[in-house]
């Protein structure tokens, strides 16, 4: 363990007095002078603390964990909202959540520091215009599993972090299509469903690239989320961010990504992927605006929380100020989608390729000189040198569509099938059923080739169909689903439905049983069949399992 300096020792004694009308709350990592972290127990007393010295927050529960722990969702406002519907007002809802992968903890003693100064005083004209909702402690069973050997190579904190999985195991970030687990489930229900925030921050630690920003960032990917709003998030809302990082906190932030090959940095600099397990992604595409905080894993602890505060400071200030053009950009989203079928554009597919090209603009990375070292039992090291260097590289982040499908009017599965009807309703999705039997003509997929990945992966072998489409006209009986794309979520029900979606339903074997017949091995066909054009259907809106 490292020394403690003089003013950290000044901290721990300021921390250890009694607390006088809130003055001397800090976090434990500002009590440990920057080298611990916050327990569960921790966050749960400095929530308490916030309640006693202001009545502008409220604490909602997100989810109970699976090892039995209760989630705290914050709720800050003035005044506090109840609900949604109480406000009454042009306020934006924002979110900012933090510790999903509890060795990356930087967001979440940010969060706390940041809740704490807005009630204090020091932040508080940003509730004239917001409504702020935190989750500090999104992971907590995977936070309580503290190590010193966890996320080594990173620069403290010293007595350790938890580790990356929830108490399923599982990664919370790659569980937004599945919903597996409580946390996730929770906020697509507690959060998206119930206060449809404008805009999500998730607070992350690289594992990247050597360079001098501590702060690194990245907008939704996906193109099947509104191009407008990525437009605009990358090429107005961020550039501003940073540039308002810099000037006013002095933090220095670049966008998200790792050399494209280190020993050949002029190669470029690239983003991760589109995949809407990703949650920044997936908020993309209900038409919301989100945001990736990456905190440079090799910047010194309070480096890296300070970078977090002042970043997700300046991300409050830039929606405040500019809430109402992003309300308009939100509802345009929303209302394209609803009316879609009406006048189809080259823009109105769903794509189900892409392929990643450079930004019209270079990005400038403050890096270093560096070498590869090979090894001999694995992958070769990059090792930094001490000169910095200033690399100004194309940056691979457009993802653009290489393959498209034709939005259909609607999907239609003759199977009711429990774990379907579940997860769809889970997501927001409208869900009917038809009252009458009904003659169709549809396209249905037929399956030409099963691809099952050969390891597993979040518990799944992750599957893949090949196929074309057949129009044919089908007799589907009284209680077969119906899910129109004409609806807000429209572009989240065609992610999830349709059958050669990257990271759909097929990709995590929700119809594996339905496309193999038992004895002969024969593919059968896809199960869920498309409608192209509006129909006159007596139905019936599904509001749960049933």
């Amino acid at each position: 363990m490292k020394s403690i300096s003089a003013a950290a020792l000044l901290i721990l004694i300021i921390a250890s007095l009694p607390l006088s009308a809130g003055e001397q709350l800090l976090t434990v990592a500002e009590k440990s002078g920057f080298t611990d972290t916050s327990r569960y127990g921790n966050v749960i007393s400095f929530v308490e603390e916030l309640q006693k010295i202001s009545g502008n927050i409220r604490v909602e529960t997100l989810c109970r964990s699976v090892e039995g722990r209760d989630i705290p969702l914050l709720i800050l406002g003035d005044p506090c909202p109840y609900s949604p519907g109480d406000r009454g007002d042009d306020r934006a809802v924002i979110y900012f959540q933090a510790n999903i992968h509890p060795g990356e903890v930087e967001g979440k003693e940010a969060v706390q520091m940041l809740a704490r100064d807005i009630l204090k005083g020091r932040h508080a004209d940003l509730l004239e215009h917001l409504v702020i909702l935190i989750t500090p402690i999104f992971n907590a069973d995977g936070n309580e599993k503290v190590s010193r050997e966890h996320r080594s190579n990173q620069s403290g904190p010293d007595m350790g972090v938890g580790v990356r999985h929830n108490g399923q195991r599982l990664d919370l970030n790659r569980d937004c299509i599945k919903l597996e687990s409580p946390e996730v489930r929770g906020f697509v229900d507690r959060v998206m469903g119930r206060w449809d925030p404008l805009l999500m921050v998730d607070c992350h630690t690289t594992n990247g690239s050597y360079h001098r920003e501590p702060v690194t960032y990245s907008w939704p990917l996906n193109p099947n989320g509104s191009r407008e709003i990525i437009r605009y998030m990358r090429e107005e809302m961020m550039p501003q961010i940073s540039r308002r990082l810099e000037d006013e906190h002095g933090t220095l932030a670049v966008p998200y990504g790792r050399f494209v090959d280190p020993a050949r940095p002029e190669k470029g600099w690239r983003t991760y992927n589109e995949n809407i397990r990703y949650l920044t992604n997936y908020v993309g595409l209900r038409n919301r605006f989100s945001i990736l905080d990456e905190n440079y894993v090799y910047a010194d602890y309070r480096t890296r929380v300070y970078g977090c505060y002042n970043f997700l400071l300046a991300i409050a200030r830039y929606v405040s100020e500019h809430r109402g053009i992003m309300k308009q950009m939100a509802a345009a989203a929303d209302r394209k989608s609803v009316s879609r079928w009406k006048n189809i554009s080259d823009e109105d597919h769903f794509v189900i390729e892409t392929e990643v090209r450079p930004l019209k603009d270079k990005v400038l990375i403050r890096g270093y000189e560096m070498e590869v070292v090979s090894r001999e039992n694995g992958w070769p090291r990059v090792r930094k040198k001490e000169k910095e260097v200033d690399y100004n590289l194309p940056y691979l982040a457009d993802f653009v569509p290489s393959r498209t499908v034709r939005f259909p009017y609607a999907y239609l599965m003759e199977q009711p099938d429990p774990d379907v009807i579940d997860v769809i309703l889970s997501h927001g999705i409208v869900l009917e059923r038809l009252s009458e039997p009904a003659e169709l003509e549809v396209e249905i997929f037929r399956t030409s080739e099963i691809n099952n990945a050969d390891y597993l992966y979040q518990g799944h072998y992750l599957t893949s169909l090949e196929g074309e489409y057949e129009k044919v006209k089908k007799e589907f009986p009284a209680g077969s689903l119906y899910i129109t794309t004409a609806q807000p979520l429209g572009s989240l029900a065609a992610q999830l439905l349709e059958p050669e979606s990257c990271d759909g339903l097929v990709t995590w074997n929700f119809f594996d049983r339905y496309l193999l017949s038992q004895w002969r091995r024969t593919i059968l066909p896809y199960p869920v069949c498309r409608l192209a054009e509006p129909a006159k259907l007596q139905k019936r809106r599904v509001m749960s399992r049933e």
